[in-house]
């Protein structure tokens, strides 16, 4: 299983918020660049990457920053936020990300995204955020009556990546990840699905493996790498070995 450092973009900065609210920010480097190099010096095969302001206003806005990450380390990246056009995947694809995110996109075009899926075959991500068992889009400003499920068996069958599930009560709390919501979601599509949102520590990081035979491909964890307490280096050991190093 694939543990992914997760770099969030707001202003040109890498910060972190807490349940997704864009105004309860810490603020972790002015170069998120250094950080993108930190986190593959230190082992990850994949980083993960959040356009906040592009979530918000539905357009890239990060782009430059975006542009030096993709230039300072060789491993693939996800990104998601304001990806909404076939104008920006193909730009985007075209600086050389590995994978995009759609998530409001999903809900309000699903045609759009299967047309993606039909022009980049295994690149994109379905993003699945939820709060209380509903789907919220926008930056996560806005819930629509839709559960996760419901979401994720639309696009079932279409070549889509993997489903990037993240509950967004936990998101920055380091209060532990929904394991229970994430194996069922798993067990229930035959798209492979990403963990995120709560990860604090090691232990939650040994909790997540077993959902292995379930369908969980990968973890997502942010806010416990920046704060310390989730060393990068130890957490990818564990997960490829299954056991604490």
């Amino acid at each position: 299983m694939i543990v992914i450092p997760a770099i969030d973009l707001k202003g040109g900065r890498c910060v972190r918020l807490k349940q997704g609210r864009m105004a309860d920010e810490t603020v972790f480097s002015d170069v998120p660049e250094e950080m993108a190099v930190k986190w593959y010096k230190e082992g990850a095969e994949r980083l993960h990457m959040v356009d906040l302001d592009g979530a918000i206003q539905g357009k890239p806005v990060n782009k430059d920053a975006i542009k030096r990450i993709l230039r300072a380390i060789p491993i693939p990246v996800q990104l998601g936020g304001g990806v909404r056009d076939m104008a920006t995947l193909e730009a985007y694809f075209g600086l050389g990300l590995g994978y995009l995110i759609l998530g409001t996109v999903a809900h309000k075009d699903p045609e759009f995204v299967k047309k993606a899926c039909d022009r980049f075959p295994g690149k994109i991500i379905l993003g699945v955020d939820v709060k209380k068992d509903r789907v919220a889009v926008e930056g996560w400003t806005e819930e629509v009556d839709l559960t996760p499920l419901e979401l994720a068996k639309r696009f079932e069958g279409l070549g889509i990546a993997a489903i990037n599930y993240t509950d967004i009560h936990r998101d920055g709390m380091r209060t532990g990840p929904n394991v229970e919501a994430t194996r069922a979601l798993a067990k229930a599509v035959d798209i492979p699905v990403i963990a995120s949102g709560g990860i604090s520590g090691l232990s939650d990081v040994l909790d997540i493996l077993p959902l292995a035979k379930d369908g969980i491909i990968g973890m997502i964890t942010g806010r416990a790498l920046y704060d310390g307490s989730l060393d990068l280096a130890e957490a990818i050991k564990v997960a490829k070995g299954g056991k604490r190093v």
